[in-house]
């Protein structure tokens, strides 16, 4: 079966909010984005959104899980790709906390027309935290 690297930087970590909906497999450490962007919370909800906006924010840290394609299927859902508002499913290019080797893995990121300036709550992030985490409400 496919397997793919999927970065994540929110509520899907490990530990955090949305994690009992990633299936993958954990790689060791952390990692951080080769390139700056904006992490923000977004709303009522303190949504954790990371911008499609590369050279803006901050050089962002999160973790990479291995995942198949049901569980690409199941975060893209999560995510809701499909939706005009939704997240999208791109490539970025991501360093080991302690490494060097630059690695490519999937991320989902907001289109930066959707974010109203208005509904920023915090931000940009350079990682989200637990203290964030605590913001976070649920969508259900």
């Amino acid at each position: 079966p496919m397997k793919h690297l999927v970065f994540v930087y929110g509520t899907l970590k490990q530990g955090f909010p949305n994690f009992v909906n990633n299936h993958g497999t954990r790689l060791p450490g952390d990692f951080t984005t080769v390139e700056r962007y904006p992490l923000y919370l977004v709303g009522e909800r303190h949504s954790p959104w990371l911008l499609n906006r590369a050279g803006d924010g901050e050089r962002v840290t999160g973790q990479v899980f291995e995942v198949d394609s049901a569980a690409l299927a199941t975060m893209d859902a999560l995510e809701r790709i499909t939706e005009a508002d939704g997240y999208r499913r791109v490539e970025l290019a991501l360093v080991p906390a302690h490494g060097v080797d630059v690695i490519t893995a999937f991320a989902y990121l907001k289109q930066a027309e959707h974010l109203a300036s208005s509904a920023i709550q915090a931000g940009p992030l350079p990682e989200y935290t637990q203290e964030h985490a605590a913001l976070y409400r649920s969508r259900t």
